[in-house]
């Protein structure tokens, strides 16, 4: 009898130190960014704002709704300090009024993503509007050539599960953020790049704007990069960010 429970009592402890040895492997894991953040319906379409990797890899990206001006000193800031793959998601409204820029964009080698054409909160409408929005900007996009768009930013980074679905239906994959620059606010160069450095990691997707509206954007850029690459951190598009990682989600209410 008393072998019996010197036995049991050892299995026990081998079981222990297994379920103890997981837990621990996968805190590891999670710590250095081995799974892919998403904001998700359980099992449906999924809202991805940061994708953590292994890889030291971040993206850039840049809203767009309105202006002409800020956007191409953007451009070649991020030229002049060898990023050729940031991510531009562009009101559709603008890119039509606009096709040189977003014909320079394009060259310039950087994605383009859409936040449909109105640049309306998608959560105050109904399903049809959002549909005839998305529709409507994808036409734009046709016809300026840019037939494969496949990333979605809903304006304002509003959204909630109806839109997941309508995206998902429409084949858009919804990008959000982890890293707010609140450069829009204007609150001066080095507040700019403290938002965005402070807590920066691999796997980050940074917001920046490229309308008009964000006047210091282009001067806090070049000590964003510094820093992005003082830290081993490469550019990369939103698309081979989230081609790069395995995902895992977080329900939305």
């Amino acid at each position: 009898m008393n072998f019996f429970y010197a036995l049991n009592g050892r299995s026990l402890k081998k079981a222990l130190i297994i379920v103890l040895s997981a837990f621990f492997t996968a805190a590891i894991l999670y710590a250095h960014g081995m799974y892919n953040t998403t904001l998700s319906l359980s099992a449906g379409p999924k809202a991805i704002y940061k994708v953590g990797k292994s890889k030291d890899e971040i993206a850039l990206t840049f809203d767009i709704s309105w202006g002409d001006q800020n956007a191409l000193h953007i451009l070649d800031v991020l030229k002049q300090n060898g990023i050729k793959n940031a991510t531009f998601f562009l009101s559709a409204s603008w890119a039509e009024r606009h096709p040189n820029i977003v014909k320079r964009i394009k060259e310039d080698g950087h994605e383009i993503g859409s936040m449909g054409y109105n640049f309306l909160n998608y959560t105050e409408l109904e399903n049809a509007k959002i549909r005839q929005d998305l529709m409507q900007a994808k036409k734009v996009f046709d016809t300026l050539g840019i037939k494969e768009i496949t990333l979605l930013r809903p304006p304002g980074g509003n959204f909630n599960k109806n839109v997941l679905k309508i995206a998902d239906s429409l084949g858009y994959t919804v990008v959000h953020w982890s890293i707010d620059s609140k450069d829009w606010l204007n609150p001066g160069t080095n507040t700019i790049v403290k938002n965005v450095v402070t807590d920066m990691e691999a796997g980050d997707i940074i917001l920046l704007h490229a309308s008009d509206s964000a006047k210091q954007t282009a001067k806090a850029l070049p000590k964003i990069i510094e820093v992005m690459k003082e830290n081993g951190y490469r550019n990369v598009s939103v698309s081979q960010l989230i081609a790069n990682g395995d995902v895992s989600s977080k329900e939305i209410n």
